[in-house]
């Protein structure tokens, strides 16, 4: 996400720490840099130019000149602003009414219908909420469908009516169903059209005046850059929506549009799709994102991902197997297994400070964990509860019956070890308190920490 950007940011303040000597003039050349990292990053031309004239001005404000750490101020004066430019605050999303009604907009192929599957999940998983979706698309029998595909994977109840051609009295029709079922949010996902054109907009705007929407959120492709500020605008003008939703934005996206809309359409980016998952969806934290562009990492969101696979009890009784030495590979499946479900394992490596560049031209497949969860389990249930009985001979079997071969069950035998050493050693409290001690010492020294 954003490597190039982050390459380009890196280079631009390398001078101003330490590989040169301080001043007015390399300030002025750092920030010429970093305009032309944003513009390559296809960021509006006023958007980049006013950003980099606030930086100086507040640089020279702050004294950066003088300060004994003038690149680590001068990365702190653009982070605020980077954060500040989308938007300074997560903004929430508004479900409250009877039931809460969410109207999608945007152009086909933006990822309209899936984002309205992954907020359905969102609003059931994590906000407790019942949910209606409602096909209002009435020219594509196949969005119509999908949503309905991703209801059943969803177990979330779709509303459409393929006889009626009037979205309007669909979106009705719909929210009267809602409330007689006890629905708490209602999300409308609405027609789109390859570019904007009158007869789209017209309609959409019917559809809000009718049903009131509490929230009208505009999704738009991430990759397409500054054409996606320009549609943004256009919707913006016709239908007044509340904020943004990117798509796309685990792929080749520049930034462009994540660092724009605010400033251009004055409305807030409220989610990010980050993969085809109906999991993959996250609020729109501003200083985070900040944070990943400058190379920081984003340690917070990757905490809260960890907590949401995270059970009180069974790590109760994990660290008690640790502690006893009994932790085995079945331990070791549930823990591989627990982080397949925070997700993408090359993105969850760019939270880590430092990981990001580390990692950019790694190819980490979706399934990097397939081949040992393989190896796992093609032992036998007493080797999985036993691994120091596994000899020769039963490596070739195990190595046979996953399709891999001995020296990656010998790999795989060692990182289990290396896991189970650290593991319990973090088991216990004062080994933990020497290694926060070492890396509170170690903090000082990270850019960025």
């Amino acid at each position: 996400m954003f490597e190039n950007l982050t390459d380009k940011f890196e280079r631009a303040f390398k001078v101003l720490k330490g590989h040169g000597q301080i001043s007015e003039i390399n300030v002025a050349e750092t920030l010429k840099e970093v305009r032309r990292a944003l513009l390559d990053a296809d960021v509006n031309f006023k958007t980049a130019k006013d950003f980099t004239t606030i930086v100086k001005e507040k640089a020279l404000g702050r004294n950066v000149l003088t300060s004994l750490s003038p690149g680590q101020l001068m990365i702190k004066i653009c982070h605020e602003e980077l954060a500040e430019l989308m938007g300074g605050n997560e903004s929430e999303i508004n479900i409250k009414g009877n039931p809460g009604i969410i109207l999608m907009s945007g152009l086909q192929g933006s990822g309209k219908t899936t984002f309205s599957g992954k907020l359905a999940s969102y609003l059931t998983t994590k906000k407790g909420k019942k949910v209606l979706l409602v096909a209002c698309d009435v020219y594509r029998p196949a969005a119509i469908d999908q949503l309905h595909v991703l209801g059943e994977q969803l177990n979330v109840e779709v509303y459409s009516n393929k006889e009626e051609k009037d979205p309007v009295k669909i979106a009705l029709a719909a929210i009267q169903h809602a409330k007689g079922k006890g629905f708490n949010v209602v999300i409308v996902d609405t027609a789109g059209r390859l570019a904007i054109d009158e007869v789209m907009m017209t309609e959409i705007a019917k559809v809000k005046e009718a049903i009131q929407p509490t929230e009208t959120l505009f999704v738009v492709d991430s990759m397409t850059g500054q054409d996606a500020v320009n549609t943004a605008k256009a919707f913006n003008d016709k239908i007044n929506f509340d904020g943004v939703v990117l798509t796309k934005l685990d792929g080749d996206t520049r930034g462009g549009a994540a660092l724009s809309i605010k400033a251009i359409v004055e409305k807030p980016i409220k989610f990010v799709g980050t993969g085809e998952k109906m999991d993959a969806l996250d609020v729109f934290y501003p200083q985070r994102m900040a944070d990943r562009i400058l190379g920081m990492g984003d340690v917070v969101s990757l905490v809260e991902r960890a907590q949401e696979q995270f059970d009180e009890e069974e790590a109760r009784k994990l660290q008690k197997r640790i502690q006893k030495d009994q932790f085995d590979f079945n331990d070791f499946l549930g823990q591989l297994q627990q982080i397949k479900k925070m997700g993408n394992v090359k993105d969850l490596m760019g939270m880590i400070p430092g990981m990001g560049k580390a990692m950019k031209d790694v190819d980490i497949e979706d399934d990097a964990f397939k081949h040992l969860e393989a190896i796992i389990l093609s032992m036998t249930p007493k080797e999985r509860s036993n691994p120091q009985i596994i000899n020769g001979q039963r490596k070739n079997r195990i190595a046979s019956g996953s399709g891999t071969n001995v020296q990656e069950v010998n790999k795989l035998m060692k990182q289990f070890e290396d896991t189970k050493k650290m593991m319990k050693m973090m088991s216990n409290p004062k080994n933990m308190m020497s290694m926060m001690k070492q890396m509170k010492g170690m903090r000082g020294g990270m850019p960025g920490m």
